[in-house]
């Protein structure tokens, strides 16, 4: 498949879910069978462009008329598994998530009530008649949420400079995971948590997506990619980012009682993290 564009568009990371194709009932299933057999597919950038392409007619359609049949494709040990891109569904709960952070004057230029409350109005008829859907992604922007670190490890990270010059390869950093051992760090981070902290964002978080991941067949992949997020760091920053090691050190600091340790290792994930945020409002 052709690019839309060369056009990067940041910067968003990801969460992403791969299953396997026996875990598609038929005619799905055969579907992402013959997709995955395409020589070339769409890219994570392609995607976001696509996307933000429905946001320029007037009025702008925040959510596709028809579900996306595209998805992303990773083979492993010889077994295909897709992550469905399910545009239409995450538009929707997107939307749902717009009034708690952009202020009312900003979101009624963007995108103006009415749209807004036929989109929610659409919604409400499809959900009622897929209650059990649920997308294989998951989206952040300016940052990555700490509670996705808890599911990889360091020695899963994958670094690609890619190339430096405009025109070549961009630079890649992501994790990927067995499911079975992104569930059980989320199992043990969580008791670890439950045991040393009260209550609050850090945990919720992590029992948001520790039930999210339970919907998955037991043989997928997590991917946890940082996507556009590459191009707001210097190669110098993102060589040195061990955040998933950071995570780690800071969660068996706490199983050990070592509340120095476990300091240390969130103040330099929020130093890390606060920089990337910052450029979020410069100008």
């Amino acid at each position: 498949m052709p690019k839309v564009s060369s056009v990067t568009v940041p910067y968003a990371s990801y969460l992403r879910v791969y299953e396997p194709l026996a875990a598609f009932p038929e005619p799905e299933r055969s579907h992402w069978e013959r997709y995955a057999q395409r020589r070339e597919l769409p890219s994570y950038q392609d995607e976001l462009r696509r996307s933000l392409a429905d946001l320029l007619p007037t009025p702008p359609v925040p959510v596709p008329v028809h579900e996306s049949d595209d998805a992303f494709v990773i083979e492993t040990d010889g077994v295909v598994c897709v992550c469905p891109w399910r545009t239409r569904l995450r538009g929707w709960q997107a939307l749902d998530e717009l009034p708690g952070r952009l202020p009312t004057t900003v979101l009624d230029a963007v995108l103006p009530p009415v749209v807004r409350r036929q989109s929610a109005a659409d919604y409400e008829r499809w959900l009622a008649r897929n209650p059990d859907a649920r997308p294989w992604i998951r989206t952040s922007t300016w940052q990555i949420p700490l509670n996705w670190f808890v599911l990889v490890s360091d020695e899963e990270r994958e670094y690609g400079k890619g190339a430096a010059d405009a025109e070549g390869e961009a630079p890649v950093l992501r994790y990927r995971t067995p499911m079975v051992q992104a569930r059980r760090r989320v199992a043990r981070g969580l008791r670890t948590l439950r045991d040393t902290m009260d209550e609050g964002p850090l945990i919720d978080g992590l029992v948001d997506v520790g039930r999210w991941l339970e919907e998955f067949h037991p043989r997928s992949f997590v991917e946890l990619d940082y996507g556009g997020l590459v191009h707001a760091l210097s190669a110098e920053d993102l060589d040195g980012d061990h955040s998933a090691a950071d995570v780690a050190e800071g969660i068996e600091a706490l199983r050990r009682g070592d509340g120095d340790g476990a300091e240390a290792a969130y103040a330099r994930l929020m130093e890390r993290w606060r920089a990337v945020r910052d450029r979020q409002f410069a100008n």
